[in-house]
């Protein structure tokens, strides 16, 4: 018969906890939030021998169990809540070869809560070229724990892990030192008043604001009452417990760890003078960034266009063989199209995703973050502030999460509010598609005029982020202080594994999460789009051909056909060129005059399918808008893209495939599609002023509700989000505008 065992995995921030958990589950994971809180957990599996399965728990880094910040606790609360369904079997503390003294003292706090716990020591490649030995048997003796030395770069050691998580019920749950002794008098009172339960983590609850729902609500309410010492009587005690500890793991690896210290600093303090320097510093992060965001436009344009003509190959096949109808009809111009505009841009994404991964694994991440503390202290954040705003490069959501590390309230709140300024991947393919569409082609200094664009763009939102952050630390009469400390890992080449389980976990994360959105809305839009109530919708047909009988096509169609004939004639009956799905011809209808008239009947029920587009459900709604958006160069079309897009940024041009492709029975992807839109001028609509003005409006609008919902979570009020959605708004609304009429 099989059992499940659960397993928390925990250590230290940069032990390298990611990759023995990605070297444990592989793909065998899922991320989600704890019960009622935000902080994002990751839950993976494993088999282990005897048919014993492992449900391993990823738990937020932690240098203790003296916490000091929001994410720390999700720590303590699940390792003292035994009714939690979470609860561990079996506690798996990695630490790093190099800091193993550091490591042990969250070890110690484990093993004193008697979870039987396992010691990984990461990074065991490391030990030749620093200098270390240690003696893992005696080091297993003093601590009474069973060791696993690992590579995770090398792939050694995994299974010993797995080993020894299936032995759990053989190790030792009896701690490592007696707490007690800090204060024996204040420890015996404790004793005596509650003799049932564990003292350890009685005092945990004390100096901790914990859910200890494992104590019966009697312990608890003579727990509150119980005279206690002073907050300040309690930190000293704490103190005390640290020392208490650091001796004894002092004595313990007196014996069992030797290290022959290299002479010179190495690699490593070389590399840090350059990579941290107060101004080359920042030119080399710059530089990276401009490469990164060239790399996404080079490498990219290839898959994503193929992608892009599946999807309209696609949508074509479904409306030419499937039966006509509506299912037919809601395949090939809803869903198909609608998702389609997404999964054109998962190569962009995914590269993103890539380079942001490659940056975290090889610890230069950490560099910049150190880096961009004294740039953020004049505008009330610390360093801690830019894990999150990069963060936010990804998604909003994590990132306001992770301002969870965050001690001071007045730094997190700040930082939370101003996160949505940073450019997320979500607005990714909304910048993508207007920069094709109106940013010329050429380069300057080797980089080209589209990714200086995006470049352009992520500045602008984090430059806006940090005033708006250095306003906000002016209003806000919070008083605060905090002091900034970081531990600045070793480098390191990226390992593979990590950075493809990222990649993989990170892009379907946003392709999944954004399609059931896409999935939902499509679908509606398509219904909106494909129906209506007024004579004009029901009669298109009639008054469409009789307004064409008396004054001809209109200038898009009768240049459609011109082109298609001219450029019929220069390639010898093989219609080619940029001209959107050129019409294929057979050698029987070699002819322009048959040409001419198929020509004709396309541009005709293209007109047709306008014109009830116009007059549909979501023609109307449209129209309603459109004198609001106009003044900022965007037809009712866009408008609509523009509200949908508040469930999510993204949503944005799957909106536009979908609304283009209603009664369209031609093959085109959606950047021809824009692109082939006019204004009510006959230029194209996607200019270089409307397409700066969107993408601006998207710099700075708060389109995301997700987003919102996050922020009234972590605020508890729906103050901080209400401010947001309004200020972000009308900021972005009056910078588009502004942007449109001075270009136009």
């Amino acid at each position: 018969m099989s059992k499940t065992i659960n397993v928390a995995l925990i250590g230290n921030p940069n032990t390298g906890k990611t990759s023995v958990f990605n070297s444990l589950t592989g793909l065998n994971q899922k991320v989600g939030n704890y019960p009622g809180i935000t902080v994002e957990k990751k839950i993976g599996s494993c088999k282990l021998s005897n048919g014993i399965k492992a449900q391993i728990l990823d738990l937020p880094g932690t240098y203790s169990l003296n916490t000091t910040s929001l994410d720390e606790s999700v720590v303590v609360e699940l390792l003292m809540n035994k009714k939690d369904s979470l609860y561990p079997d079996v506690a798996v503390v990695v630490s790093d070869v190099e800091n193993l003294k550091r490591n042990l003292l969250l070890f110690t706090q484990i093993k004193d809560l008697k979870i039987p716990s396992i010691l990984v020591i990461n990074m065991a490649d490391q030990m030749p070229r620093k200098g270390i030995s240690i003696d893992v048997e005696l080091l297993e003796k003093q601590l009474d724990t069973k060791i696993a030395v690992v590579s995770t770069r090398k792939g050694e050691g995994i299974e010993k892990i797995k080993d020894l998580i299936a032995a759990y019920d053989t190790l030792s749950n009896s701690p490592n030192t007696d707490v007690s002794v800090i204060d024996p008098t204040y420890f015996e009172r404790l004793k005596t008043v509650f003799p049932k339960e564990d003292i350890y983590k009685l005092w945990l609850v004390i100096t901790q604001d914990v859910n200890f729902t494992s104590i019966e609500k009697k312990s608890l309410d003579r727990l509150t009452s119980f005279q206690t010492k002073k907050k300040e009587e309690l930190k000293k005690l704490q103190h005390r417990e640290t020392v208490l500890r650091y001796q004894f793991i002092n004595g313990v690896l007196k014996e069992s760890y030797k290290v022959d210290y290299p002479s010179a600093k190495g690699l490593r303090a070389s590399l840090d003078k350059i990579l941290m320097h107060k101004i080359f510093g920042y030119v080399i992060f710059f530089a990276i960034l401009l490469l990164i965001f060239q790399a996404i436009f080079e490498w990219s344009s290839y898959p994503s266009d193929w992608i892009d003509e599946q999807f309209a190959f696609v949508s074509d096949w479904i409306k030419n063989t499937l039966p006509p109808g509506i299912l037919t009809n809601l395949l090939s111009e809803g869903i198909i199209t609608g998702i389609g505009g997404i999964a054109v841009f998962i190569p962009q994404i995914a590269f993103l995703f890539l380079f942001i991964s490659i940056l975290e694994e090889s610890g230069y991440m950490s560099r910049v973050v150190f880096l961009m503390d004294k740039l953020m202290r004049p505008f009330g954040l610390s360093g801690k502030s830019v894990v999150p705003l990069i963060s936010g490069t990804a998604c909003a959501i994590p990132a306001v999460m992770a301002t969870r590390t965050i001690e001071n309230w007045k730094e997190r709140l700040i930082t939370i509010l101003v996160v949505p300024f940073t450019t997320c991947s979500a607005r990714l393919p909304v910048y993508l598609i207007l920069i094709a569409l109106v940013i010329p082609e050429g380069t300057f200094l080797g980089i080209s005029f589209k990714a200086l664009t995006l470049f352009l763009l992520y500045l602008i939102g984090f430059a806006m982020a940090l005033f708006s952050a250095m306003a906000l630390n002016k209003m806000l009469k919070i008083r605060s202080r905090s002091f900034f400390m970081i531990e600045m890992p070793t480098y390191r080449l990226p390992l593979f594994k990590n950075v493809f389980y990222t990649v993989v976990e990170k892009t379907k994360s946003f392709v999944f999460g954004a399609g059931k959105i896409i999935l939902a809305i499509s679908i509606i839009l398509w219904f909106l789009g494909s129906y209506g109530y007024s004579e004009n919708f029901k009669n298109a047909e009639e008054i469409v051909s009789q307004r064409i009988e008396e004054n001809g096509l209109n200038d898009y169609s009768k240049n459609y056909i011109k082109k298609n004939l001219l450029n019929y004639s220069e390639n010898k009956g093989q219609p080619t060129g940029s001209i959107p799905n050129p019409l294929k011809i057979t050698p029987e209808q070699d002819s322009l005059r048959i040409l001419n008239n198929q020509l004709f009947e396309r541009a005709k029920n293209q007109e047709i399918a306008s014109y009830k587009l116009e007059h549909s459900f979501i023609g109307y709604a449209g129209k309603a808008i459109e004198p609001i958006v106009k003044p900022l160069g965007y037809d009712w079309k866009i408008g609509i893209a523009v509200i949908t897009s508040f469930a999510a940024r993204e949503v944005f041009v799957g909106t536009l495939a979908t609304i283009y492709s209603v009664g369209n029975d031609e093959e085109e992807t959606i950047k021809n599609r824009m692109a082939a839109e006019l204004n009510d001028k006959g230029k194209p609509l996607f200019n270089l002023a409307s397409g700066v003005s969107l993408m601006l409006f998207y710099a700075f609008a708060m389109q995301c509700m997700s987003t919102l919902a996050i922020v009234k979570r972590e605020t508890n009020s729906w103050k901080w989000p209400l401010i947001q959605l309004i200020f972000m708004s009308l900021f972005a609304y009056v910078v588009a505008m502004s942007a449109y009429q001075i270009l136009s």
